[in-house]
């Protein structure tokens, strides 16, 4: 049985670690490989490389991962039935 918690901090952990290397692959590579503008219609108040865009962006994809886990469980348990 899939739990909440276990599937929130899961899902938040690797959003947030994928967010963060994205930053990391941006600050590495030239202009057109990077994903910034992927991340900032998804991501209320992200602008790209100011701390409190980077700030909203990580609470933001951590915040995801939690709204994932909310809807998944419930849904997997019914169709489990």
């Amino acid at each position: 049985m899939v739990r909440v918690i276990p599937l929130g901090l899961t899902l938040s952990s690797f959003l947030l670690v994928t967010y963060v290397l994205c930053i990391l692959f941006g600050l590495l590579v030239p202009d057109i490989f990077r994903m910034h503008e992927a991340w900032a219609p998804l991501l209320p108040g992200f602008e790209w490389l100011t701390p409190q865009g980077v700030l909203f962006g990580a609470i933001g994809a951590y915040g995801y991962g939690w709204y994932i886990a909310v809807l998944i469980v419930p849904i997997s348990r019914i169709f489990n039935r």
